[in-house]
């Protein structure tokens, strides 16, 4: 449609330069006139064919065809500020393919198949904010290939395979406030990565291959608000303490952090590493042990077993030890509360026993009075009989003895 317009406003103009040369009867070279306004249909370098143009943008996307990379940026124009050429099927970019792009600020070359940069690709590109290489298959990178990017803001690298980065990979990169460097394959970061970016707000590590994290790596990041962490492989054992401490130093000055769910040792399988006691890990200041010196692989859960993730480690033979937590706040006040309670409880136990003690004594010692009144009640009838009947006696009517009349002998016989 662009096109038909084009041809038909020149072919109008050749008409109106032909009248108005018959009309004033100047003596025009009419092949000369054709040659100029010919000049005008010639493709400007503002936008090639296969983009889409909006004033200083350009889409490249999802070309069905592209050539030459470097024929495509040559067509275009130097005052451009964002270039986009995702999903392109890219494999390669040559050195300085942008040089002619200096006023560049994003870059898109996400969604291609680049495995690798020359060093110098990135060159003359000082300008340049947003740099996405997302979705590629890059397995390393160049130490200075983002050397001249001083004034990059957002560089995102999720969704490679990069294993191993330089520790100079971001030296140069003081403005960077965003990088993305999730789903790759990084088992770790080297020491002094993080220097340069120390305007760092937002980082992403997810979905790498993490077990650990030095605190010397992050402690430069003193901007640092959101941190993303999850999908890794953590070992909340001795060797991420320090890296803990600078999670709770994190938090503590109101960052964010995602899940961290522990990996090994088995016991603390799919536990938050910010949700392990901090008494677990009271083993790991101490100086070894004679039980313990040679098993420094082993590590004591909560329940005081020595355990490892090294099967070799001669851990389940050590002897069960409880850790100590005497030092616990928690556990004073708890232990304290639970003893007042046990004291009241055994008062209160103890009120009750000699109140029901005493209660049974008294009542087994009326019943005892009652059953000696009974037993004794008897008795004592008789005895206050026995006296009555040696009172009446005399007043009774004795039986009277038959009187014997005394006879002379002689009246006897």
């Amino acid at each position: 449609m662009m096109a038909s317009t084009k041809c038909w406003i020149i072919g109008q103009i050749v008409i109106m330069l032909c009248k108005w040369a018959v009309r004033t009867r100047m003596n025009i070279h009419v092949h000369a006139a054709l040659l100029i306004v010919l000049s005008l249909s010639r493709p400007s370098a503002g936008c090639p064919s296969t983009c889409t143009c909006n004033s200083t943008n350009s889409n490249c996307t999802n070309l069905d065809v592209l050539i030459s990379v470097n024929s495509l940026l040559n067509q275009l124009p130097s005052n451009l500020t964002s270039l986009t050429l995702s999903a392109n099927n890219i494999t390669m970019m040559e050195p300085g393919s942008f040089s002619n792009l200096s006023s560049l600020l994003q870059l898109d070359l996400s969604r291609n198949r680049l495995l690798t940069f020359h060093p110098s690709t990135f060159s003359q590109l000082s300008s340049l904010e947003l740099l996405d290489l997302s979705s590629n298959f890059l397995i390393n990178l160049p130490a200075d290939l983002f050397s001249d990017l001083v004034s990059l803001q957002e560089l995102v690298l999720r969704d490679n395979r990069l294993k191993v980065l330089s520790p100079k990979q971001f030296q140069t990169l003081t403005e960077l406030q965003h990088l993305d460097l999730s789903y790759n394959s990084l088992a770790t970061l080297p020491p002094g990565l993080l220097d340069g970016p120390q305007a760092l707000a937002w980082l992403s590590l997810a979905g790498n291959k993490l077990w650990t994290l030095q605190r010397s790596v992050l402690e430069p990041l003193t901007t640092l608000q959101h941190l993303q962490l999850e999908g890794n492989h953590w070992n909340c054992s001795c060797s991420i303490l320090p890296f803990r401490h600078w999670l709770e130093w994190m938090l503590y000055r109101g960052g964010h952090v995602d899940s961290i769910q522990c990996s090994l040792p088995p016991v603390l399988q799919g536990t938050d590493l910010r949700r392990v006691p901090m008494e677990m890990f009271r083993h790991c200041s101490q100086p070894p042990s004679s039980d313990t010196r040679h098993h420094s692989a082993c590590f004591r859960t909560a329940e005081g077993f020595l355990v490892s993730t090294d099967p070799a480690a001669d851990c389940f033979r050590q002897r069960h030890r409880p850790i100590s937590v005497r030092r616990a706040p928690i556990t004073v006040v708890v232990a304290g509360v639970v003893c007042g309670i046990v004291c009241v409880m055994m008062v209160v136990a103890a009120t009750y026993g000699c109140i029901y003690a005493m209660l049974v004594a008294h009542q087994q010692q009326e019943l005892l009075d009652k059953s000696l009144q009974l037993q004794q009640q008897p008795l004592m009838e008789e005895r206050e009989a026995e006296p009555g009947e040696e009172e009446t006696a005399p007043q009774e009517a004795p039986e009277k003895a038959p009187e014997w009349i005394a006879f002379p002998p002689e009246v006897c016989v």
